[in-house]
């Protein structure tokens, strides 16, 4: 309803559709509601565009749920905005140089006008959106007009100033071009520079998604990756999976993932993957531990059989959306179990590991080199004879652990764990941020809880000297490709046998893949 009152901007009209979109499986149930057929292009003051659209940075005691957080951007590089910020005041290459050379009056002669000609592209929130469970307000709302004849922007105010803020959510959500807008966060000296946007109305967040990737992804304008963390969403868009095959998110994540997992020094695999698959070297390949990530975490749901999904793949509708962890988050929750795992094992004294320690020892010269080991190291977790380092205990207990906190995810509300204020998109950089962060969270106790339970388990193999016989053919069944299924099976039935939260949530799992 159009206000005489309100300050209004005027758009233009675009109208872009063609009659064979009519035909397109538009399906709301899977955020892919049919758009309208135009959007609109304007221009409004940096400044106070930033001040109307849902970029602002959310600390995690106060965020709510974010599984249906997926239509803003959530990885923001300050240094990135900064940058901006310096080249829309004298160009490029001015904004490159440092802080003593731009004081300079030597390098004047660099300033050039620092024009951003590209548009923000946004999604303008209609009346009754919902986001984290919170409803725009009607006084927030901005909405399209008619006046004399001409299509304007109705904004929620008389007058824009400075500190002007939403009571719930902000009318606008930001497609692309957050770092944009925010190098002009704080930038008063910039007050009157406006940018270009393209405006849609009402766009349902896959199509946001969707948008984001054909503007940044197809020119190769960012490295993909980077994309599923600013848009978790991503992951899951079944168009994407057919057209440019699962190893766009799966196995390219996987591997990042191990990278880490491998080259970080905190993590108990430091230095303990074979990296380059060496005849001679002993722990788990990275191949194996990608195909075990692949067949684990970063598993798809299958909406045929309703198995388990993976937790950073796709998640079903009953169960909730995609978890909007970043590569940090994901790396660091690995590394975290890992470690917890790997704390439990040193701390148990279950007849099996004491078993370990004591046969191992009287075998390590025959079956293994001296430096495949360090000081410290307990034989229970890494030693020759421990199914723990083996292809087939990495995949178990990457299952395990998957498994067990995919069907609690919205019970703990893992989405409340959101990237630290210090995070950058870099994976490597912000990971001991999110290790810190991660270890106030209270999901964690069940990390510590299910790791505890699980070093209970025999984790001996069947090469193990001494065992007797039928104990070793217990253990066979472990080896080759049947194993990775039987020891997921057995490892259920374990934490099955115990109480509380791990067991009647491994009761559920038993018999599903």
């Amino acid at each position: 309803m159009t206000n005489n009152s309100l300050r209004k901007v005027p758009v233009l009209t675009v109208n872009q559709w063609l009659p064979g979109w009519d035909k397109i499986n538009f399906d709301a149930d899977e955020h892919r509601a049919k758009p309208e057929k135009h959007f609109y292009l304007f221009s409004l003051p940096a400044r106070e565009l930033r001040s109307l659209s849902g970029i602002v940075r959310r600390v995690a005691k106060d965020a709510a749920p974010r599984t249906e957080d997926l239509g803003i951007q959530r990885q923001h590089d300050p240094e990135r905005s900064e940058e901006i910020t310096r080249f829309v005041e004298y160009g490029f290459p001015w904004s490159t140089l440092s802080e003593a050379k731009r004081r300079s009056d030597e390098f004047h002669d660099l300033r050039k006008p620092g024009w951003l000609p590209t548009a923000v592209v946004l999604n303008v929130l209609p009346k009754g959106s919902e986001r984290n469970g919170t409803m725009i307000d009607e006084d927030d709302l901005a909405t399209i007009v008619e006046v004399d004849g001409q299509h304007k922007l109705q904004l929620p105010y008389e007058s824009w100033k400075a500190g002007w803020a939403p009571s719930t959510l902000p009318p606008f959500e930001v497609i692309d071009g957050q770092h944009r807008l925010w190098a002009f966060e704080d930038a008063s000296q910039l007050e009157n520079f406006e940018l270009p946007v393209v405006a849609f109305v009402g766009l349902d967040i896959s199509w946001q998604a969707y948008l984001f990737w054909t503007i940044n992804i197809k020119p190769k304008r960012i490295n993909a990756s980077l994309a599923f963390d600013l848009y978790p969403l991503l992951r899951n868009e079944d168009w994407l999976d057919r057209a440019e095959g699962h190893a766009i998110y799966r196995e390219t994540r996987a591997q990042e993932l191990t990278e880490i997992m491998w080259s970080y020094p905190q993590s108990p695999w430091y230095d303990r993957i074979n990296m380059l698959g060496e005849n001679q070297n002993r722990w788990v390949t990275q191949s194996a531990w990608i195909k075990s990530l692949t067949a684990s975490f970063i598993r798809s749901w299958d909406r045929r059989t309703g198995s388990t999904g993976g937790l950073y793949g796709g998640r079903s509708k009953k169960e909730g959306d995609v978890l909007g962890w970043s590569r940090a988050q994901q790396a660091a929750f690995l590394i975290f179990a890992w470690s917890k795992f790997k704390a439990s094992v040193n701390d148990t004294d279950a007849e099996w590991a004491q078993d370990l320690r004591d046969a191992s020892k009287a075998a390590l010269a025959k079956s293994l080199r001296n430096e495949d080991l360090k000081a410290g190291d307990d034989l229970a977790f890494y030693g020759a004879h421990s199914l723990i380092c083996t292809d087939q205990g990495v995949r178990g207990f990457l299952h395990i652990v998957n498994d067990i906190f995919y069907r609690r995810a919205s019970h703990l509300k893992l989405n409340r764990w959101i990237p630290d204020e210090r995070s950058s998109p870099n994976p490597v950089t912000s990971l001991e941020v999110s290790l810190a962060s991660l270890a106030t969270q209270e999901f964690t106790g069940l990390i510590t809880d299910l790791t505890q339970s699980l070093a209970s388990f025999d984790w001996r193999t069947s090469s193990t000297p001494g065992l007797d016989d039928d104990t070793r053919r217990k253990k066979l069944v472990f080896r080759g490709g049947s194993g990775y299924k039987e020891l997921r099976a057995q490892l259920l039935e374990h934490l099955a046998a115990s109480t509380g939260v791990i067991a009647e949530t491994a009761k559920g799992l038993i018999g599903k893949s």
